[in-house]
């Protein structure tokens, strides 16, 4: 299973050409792709024309969707954002501790373009999804 972060999703539907974007494309419809609630709404929130919303909306939950906050999650992504500060590394935003976590106990693949994520990857065993 991949689960694709809203830093993709957003170069996606803005029709940027980047690295991950075009994984992506390559991506869909061959892999397993999912996406978190949490993702869910930072993604589609971004929308300011209907169509465009419905659209997304559409297509994103024809994707397998994860919730991925719960006790456990919530718990463990303390323990690795207070892993990471011990190391010198705070992670800006606490969306991110979350989703990063959810894969790792998961062992879920992460498809990313937000820098934040790098010290999961480096530190604590996230799985990155290559995009060259």
């Amino acid at each position: 299973m991949i689960l694709v972060d809203s830093s993709v999703w957003i170069d996606y539907f803005n029709g940027r050409d980047t690295p991950q974007t075009k994984r992506l494309d390559e991506l869909l419809g061959s892999e397993l792709l999912g996406i978190g609630d949490l993702i869910l709404a930072e993604v589609l929130q971004g929308f300011r024309e209907d169509r465009d919303y419905q659209t997304a909306k559409q297509l994103l939950l024809s994707l397998m969707v994860f919730d991925l906050l719960g006790t456990s999650i919530a718990i463990k992504s303390a323990d690795n954002f207070r892993s990471l500060r011990k190391r010198g590394i705070t992670i800006r935003k606490t969306a991110d501790v979350i989703i990063a976590t959810f894969c790792i106990e998961q062992n879920y693949s992460l498809l990313f373009a937000d820098k934040d994520f790098l010290p999961f990857v480096e530190h604590l065993g996230l799985n990155a999804v290559q995009a060259d």
